[in-house]
């Protein structure tokens, strides 16, 4: 039998593994490290201690970031996790009309958030969107909304846009794992007389209950940290009313050169990110070992 030596192992997975401590595992510290210091990222950094971290806590901008990342992360679950679910109900079964919508669904996944960011800002533009046009002309509104450019609607609108983006990623999460759940249960279920929604509640909705937390925890991570279809549509405006901690993060460090702190907004994000995503599996391990799972 063929032995496979630890050196090959070690080559084939040190690419991957150096792209990831370079880019992923090595900044976390750094950014501990960087906040600690007033620094424009030019000249010779300052000690100062935890002075920045003093003022970040005393940001009025940075904690109304934190609430509308917040707002994000619940108008992201309540919308991208049931209208995926809902998605992959309905095409899951194979056929050629299921794979040409399946395919048409996952088209906004293939695209880059620039370019959706972009094709959105037409949809909301006051005078040439089809969004005002179509609720001018069905009577609902007697004049354009400026979506991007109010303080109210301008996180809703943003969310709207990142829902579209990351829907289809989670249809195809919940459609492999509805594929996956085996069959005999569903024949069990029919010969015992269950019609389809109680097949539904009592069979695939228990059975996607693992994938529905993964799903929710992605979800979670990924609106706190969520950073490039805000800053194009609404750059955090108007007057910060879309603002997140990622697009804060990167005024702070490249508009307007205060990397110091612009890296304790980063570890903060990081610390808020991290202990939710801890927190809610263990929410949901402890609600499932009293459920006897």
């Amino acid at each position: 039998m063929y032995k496979t030596r630890p050196l090959t192992i070690v080559l084939f997975i040190l690419p991957a593994l150096t792209i990831f401590l370079m880019y992923m595992l090595i900044p976390i510290p750094l950014s501990a490290f960087y906040s600690l210091f007033q620094w424009d990222g030019i000249t010779d950094m300052v000690f100062i201690g935890l002075k920045n971290w003093r003022e970040l806590l005393n940001d009025s901008i940075f904690l109304n970031s934190v609430l509308n990342n917040f707002k994000l992360v619940f108008l992201s679950i309540i919308t991208q996790i049931p209208i995926a679910l809902l998605l992959a109900i309905f095409i899951y079964k194979k056929s050629r009309i299921n794979n040409l919508l399946r395919t048409v669904y996952f088209l906004p996944q293939l695209f880059s958030s620039v370019a959706i960011s972009v094709l959105w800002r037409y949809l909301y533009d006051p005078f040439f969107g089809l969004i005002n046009e179509v609720l001018v002309k069905t009577g609902i509104i007697d004049m354009p909304i400026d979506f991007l450019g109010s303080e109210v609607l301008a996180l809703y609108a943003t969310s709207l846009a990142i829902s579209w983006r990351f829907i289809p990623f989670y249809m195809i999460l919940f459609i492999a794992a509805i594929n996956g759940i085996p069959n005999e249960l569903y024949e069990a279920a029919r010969v015992d007389g269950a019609n389809k929604f109680q097949t539904f509640f009592l069979i695939t909705l228990p059975m996607l209950r693992s994938t529905i937390i993964n799903a929710i925890v992605l979800v979670l991570v990924g609106s706190l940290k969520y950073f490039d279809i805000v800053y194009v549509l609404t750059e955090g405006g108007p007057n910060h009313a879309s603002e997140l901690m990622a697009t804060y993060m990167y005024k702070m460090s490249f508009t307007r050169l205060k990397m110091g702190y612009g890296s304790a907004v980063a570890f903060a994000l990081f610390l808020i990110a991290f202990s939710l995503s801890l927190l809610f599996l263990n929410l949901t391990r402890s609600y499932s070992a009293k459920k006897g799972d």
